[in-house]
């Protein structure tokens, strides 16, 4: 199983446009008080689906029902990679908004097409051209990741079309609720798992999706920006001083974690110095020879030493 997520994990830097996938990471401990409802632990068929930490429900993150003053008929699907926000239209104005995370193919796409396709526990499989260029990290899934836990895509999956052609966008779950919110180096448009089954509870065939321009993102929301932790934030006068002051937090909190390093690292090197001449020091009391001295941990029957801090 380890090397298993090892090789998923490095999948995630190099998958195309087939893949949309993220590094795998999995919750065990039960969700604090605070976790909305939608966003507790669910189990759905065979899996446990984790409940979704506080600390990934800032900012627009969350579902939520919203105005919507948008253009789009209801049931269209809005992407908008700018602002990091789908939306999916209802009737009267409304809508449901949904927090997302944004790949480098999620980035690419533009315009218009139609959900094609759903599917439930999505599995994944590589192109032959990613097995035949990269065959030590593709070879293994040539015959397909199934769907699951450990897969990238997560619980659900809608797969765009354009002219009865799959497109290679997809609005997926995520094992990783971290990017959500984010610009990640690999995939499509993301969603909690959680979203990813609602949306897909709701969303019909052929319903029309819309990836929205940079321009009508800035008509719509507003400019937007990263904050220093990668989350998109509107671009206001206090959000870009809050960018430089965590800035600095983050570079001092960067420098002081090297510094503990360090200083572990010369207080193993010390310990292990003192442990070796003690280990010498116990043989030639003993009358045994160097090149037989056994470990000190035999000789004293002691554990090994572990450095304070």
């Amino acid at each position: 199983m380890p090397n298993f997520l090892i090789r998923v994990t490095a999948l995630m830097a190099l998958l195309g446009l087939a893949a949309c996938a993220d590094a795998p990471s999995r919750e065990t401990a039960p969700p604090p008080a605070d976790v909305p409802v939608h966003y507790q632990a669910v189990q759905d068929g065979d899996y446990l689906i984790p409940a979704v930490e506080p600390l990934h429900l800032f900012g627009t993150n969350p579902r939520a029902e919203v105005a919507y003053a948008g253009p789009e008929e209801p049931g269209t699907i809005v992407v908008d990679t700018h602002a990091r926000v789908l939306y999916h239209v209802m009737e009267g104005g409304k809508a449901t908004r949904y927090g997302i995370a944004v790949g480098r193919e999620g980035i690419s796409f533009r315009g218009t097409g139609y959900v094609g396709r759903k599917q439930e526990w999505p599995s994944w499989t590589p192109t032959s051209n990613m097995v035949r260029t990269r065959p030590d990290l593709y070879a293994e899934f040539a015959g397909g990741l199934p769907g699951g836990l450990d897969n990238p895509l997560g619980a659900r999956a809608l797969y765009l079309y354009r002219g009865g052609r799959d497109t290679m966008f997809r609005i997926h779950g995520t094992i990783d609720n971290a990017s959500i919110g984010r610009a990640t180096s690999a995939g499509c448009i993301r969603l909690f798992n959680q979203d990813a089954i609602h949306l897909f509870e709701n969303a019909e065939i052929g319903d029309r999706i819309v990836v929205r321009t940079l321009e009508q993102s800035l008509a719509a929301e507003g400019p937007y920006m990263d904050d220093a932790y990668g989350r998109a934030v509107p671009d206001t006068v206090e959000n870009r001083a809050q960018f430089q002051s965590d800035q600095i937090a983050i570079a001092e909190a960067e420098a002081q974690r090297v510094e503990n390093e360090r200083l572990a690292a010369e207080a193993a090197a010390e310990q292990a110095e003192r442990d070796e001449r003690r280990r010498l020091r116990i043989c030639r009391n003993r009358g045994i020879d160097e090149s037989e001295c056994p470990t000190l941990e035999v000789l004293t029957g002691e554990p090994a030493s572990v450095p304070a801090g």
